[in-house]
């Protein structure tokens, strides 16, 4: 009898709020990987290299090493942060000039 003393009394509502939100979800854009042209390296250590760090095959490892070549540079990889990060670790490994950027579209 004392607790409700006390105590106020509860007043009985039955309001009810609705929240209508919408959630906002955006994907990382794709980081890539970037293979710029040097006047020391030979085109087939860069196409030998392709193939080992990408497993790619000879004709593509090639016609991005003849990008490199020609452009000056050459995106090689996109893809998640982290997964460039070890690609271009991998290359600047093998000494080849490398940078990653984000994707602005």
């Amino acid at each position: 009898m004392l607790s409700r003393m006390l105590c106020p009394p509860r007043a009985a509502t039955k309001e009810q709020t609705e929240t209508k939100s919408r959630p906002e979800t955006s994907l990382a854009k794709p980081w890539n990987v970037i293979v710029h042209d040097d006047p020391v390296t030979l085109m087939s250590y860069v196409t030998r290299v392709f193939m080992q760090v990408f497993g790619y095959a000879e004709a593509k490892a090639q016609r991005l090493m003849m990008e490199v070549h020609n452009s000056g540079r050459s995106v090689v990889w996109t893809g998640a942060r982290e997964q460039a990060e070890v690609y271009a670790q991998k290359l600047q490994a093998h000494h080849l000039l490398t940078s990653l950027e984000q994707e602005t579209s």
